[in-house]
């Protein structure tokens, strides 16, 4: 198996990485490898950032590597090994049975005004809004208009981050083995221009969302 630590720039994080360096090289008889090209395993160290920073460092592999995570950060809820338990991940990475747990993701386009295109893959959520005044938008879902948005912005996101930003705007918790999207108004204004639904929609995996500034 092909193994590869992906730490984040933290000091407890660099000392478990090396650590854990150590201990997947004394393994090497039970075929276990380091590499940073093509990994059958990327082994996130930090917290749930580091985890999704890994995530897309190898979005191009997703239908090839697995990943796990070692929580050092402030929030782990990817994460499943503690730092104590080093010896038990070694252990469990000698015996590995192929299994897997999966999240829907979702894809994210964006279109600029100068014509660059923009792809995204989100396993939370995808966030619009403006830095300086209020976001007006239309929001069309599979290619109906649904309405015109005015606030501070908008929250799409997939079930896993649906505990996330999502929850904290009132948004509903999604089952994550229930595939689906999740739209969500960040302090919308409702006037006689702009009415929105005041509630989280959720929609089919299939559904798409376009938005479209004003």
């Amino acid at each position: 198996m092909k193994i590869c630590l992906f730490p984040n720039d933290q000091p407890q994080s660099l000392a478990v990485a090396k650590e854990l360096k150590k201990k997947l090289i004394s393994a090497k008889d039970d075929g276990i490898q380091l590499t940073d090209c093509r990994p059958d395993l990327v082994v996130s160290i930090g917290g749930d950032g580091t985890f999704l920073s890994a995530v897309q460092q190898f979005s191009n592999q997703l239908s090839t590597v697995r990943f796990v995570g070692v929580h050092t950060g402030h929030l782990g809820f990817y994460s499943d090994w503690l730092v104590r338990e080093l010896d038990g991940l070694v252990d469990c990475i000698k015996k590995d049975h192929g299994q897997t747990i999966s999240y829907p993701l979702m894809n994210g386009h964006v279109t600029y005004l100068d014509g660059q295109e923009v792809d995204i893959l989100a396993v939370n959520e995808i966030i619009l809004n403006r830095i300086n005044g209020s976001l007006a938008v239309d929001v069309i879902i599979n290619d109906q208009f649904f309405e015109r948005f005015r606030g501070d912005g908008l929250a799409i996101s997939t079930p896993a981050g649906s505990s996330g930003y999502n929850k904290s705007l009132g948004g509903a918790l999604i089952d994550p083995a229930l595939s689906s999207l999740q739209m969500t108004e960040i302090a919308s204004i409702n006037n006689r221009v702009y009415r929105t639904i005041s509630s989280p929609i959720i929609v089919s995996p299939s559904s798409t969302i376009k938005i479209i500034p004003e």
